[in-house]
């Protein structure tokens, strides 16, 4: 007789989540709208370690725009499940267009440094959250499928986390080739084209959008954020290690390749990383999973701890690539059981917000790191900044087995006035 722990249903296919009608009018131009941020940070990155000259100063900015995306995400996803996405979307890619030229021309002129901080703050704010988007969108649709959660949303988390990175496959490939074969400043303006014509595609498919939750003033002031949700706020401290790996990386990466004399080669070698990333979210949303996701989440995180460890020992390019592709196996069977498990913890008046509070922490841990890993290239080479993934992971890992109890499907506290979300019983470890 199956143990408790191996009790769980069968996880739906891929053939059978994109049959469903519908799903294709927001899932093509949700790939085209995401893949600007991609080519963020490593576009910032680039552009201001070569005309500052230090990495150290490249990865602040960078973490700036990242601090402001994860203080207003939240907000904006709020927002958007209140009044619905295209009311926040619309003004949202203009406004981020228009901020990155700011940097980009601020850049340029050899500004401060203080000042290109503070032309920071707007880029990261107004960066468009369509993988929260995306999702939510996943969520409403298969909930008109069965009742109660749809076994088909680990499948399209799963669907979601291979998207991301074959997006951060050839992101990072697409800014490295610009920013050192065209301009320097070349990957941050492709980046606000890409917003406007992404953003836009993605902002006029209005069938597919949620139905905004309205409430009235009185209720609107009483009512809580998801993040005063208990599980929710385990899984957001989790993802700020993974936001560490990703930051880590990147900085990293291309410290270690312009110190081997290849700076061209960064965004291969992260395009390898973020490969195997795509890959384990393809194979990882095909298993049949017997065990609970909170069990598969302390696995992932434990297995991510240890494959960041030999990093800060790599001696040559090629082993940096076998190391990160391992990295990236790693990845996304923790991103695809957080998503998953944060879709069966809030109601789905709260999906959108819930949503970006992962992104954002994934962007906070990615500014930190970024910004450390930066300091510690300029100041002891690449090898010290590759110690920031390992402490990310592992700090992460300490909180959520200390947090663990709070992920638990069904559990979930109050986020309206008078409204407690309740979802069907389910085996638990």
């Amino acid at each position: 007789m199956p143990s408790p722990e191996d009790s769980t249903a069968r996880a739906p296919g891929y053939r059978q989540l994109l049959g469903t009608p519908g799903v294709w009018a927001f899932v093509l131009p949700g790939f085209a709208a995401r893949q600007p941020f991609a080519m963020l940070t490593i576009s910032i990155v680039l552009l201001v370690e070569h005309t500052t000259g230090s990495f150290g100063t490249a990865g602040a900015v960078a973490a700036v725009t990242g601090v402001a995306m994860a203080v207003c995400s939240p907000r904006g996803g709020r927002l958007a499940d209140r009044f619905g996405q295209r009311a926040v979307l619309v003004p949202g890619i203009a406004l981020h267009a228009a901020s990155v030229s700011a940097l980009v021309a601020l850049g340029l002129a050899h500004v401060p440094v203080w000042v290109l901080f503070a032309a920071a703050v707007p880029t990261g704010a107004t960066v468009p959250q369509i993988g929260p988007m995306v999702r939510s969108r996943w969520a409403v649709t298969l909930d008109g499928l069965s009742p109660g959660r749809s076994p088909l949303m680990q499948t399209a988390a799963a669907f979601e986390s291979v998207t991301d990175e074959f997006t951060f496959v050839i992101g990072p490939v697409l800014a490295t080739a610009l920013c050192t074969g065209v301009h320097p400043a070349a990957g941050l303006i492709a980046e606000a084209a890409l917003t406007l014509a992404g953003g836009s595609l993605f902002a006029v498919q209005r069938k597919t959008a949620p139905v905004p939750h309205r409430m009235g003033a009185g209720s609107a002031r009483r009512s809580a954020s998801a993040l005063s949700i208990p599980g929710v706020r385990a899984l957001v401290i989790a993802f700020l290690g993974i936001g560490a790996v990703f930051g880590g990386m990147q900085v990293s990466i291309t410290a270690f390749t312009k110190e081997a004399g290849h700076p061209g080669l960064s965004g291969v070698v992260y395009g390898i990383f973020a490969a195997a990333n795509m890959l384990a979210g393809v194979v990882y949303g095909a298993v049949t999973w017997r065990r609970s996701p909170r069990l598969r989440l302390l696995a992932a995180y434990t297995a991510l701890a240890l494959a960041c460890g030999p990093l800060w020992a790599v001696q040559a390019l090629p082993v940096l690539g076998v190391l990160g592709l391992v990295v990236g196996l790693c990845i996304a069977p923790a991103l695809i059981t957080g998503y998953t498990l944060v879709d069966a913890l809030v109601p789905s008046s709260a999906r959108t917000e819930a949503f970006t509070w992962l992104t954002g922490a994934v962007a906070l841990g990615q500014a930190a790191a970024v910004t450390v890993a930066g300091l510690l290239a300029d100041r002891a080479g690449a090898h010290a900044g590759f110690t920031v993934p390992l402490t990310g992971t592992v700090v992460a890992l300490v909180m959520l087995v200390g947090l663990r109890r709070h992920l638990v499907p069904g559990q979930r506290g109050v986020v309206a006035s008078g409204v407690i979300g309740h979802r069907r019983g389910v085996t638990v470890d």
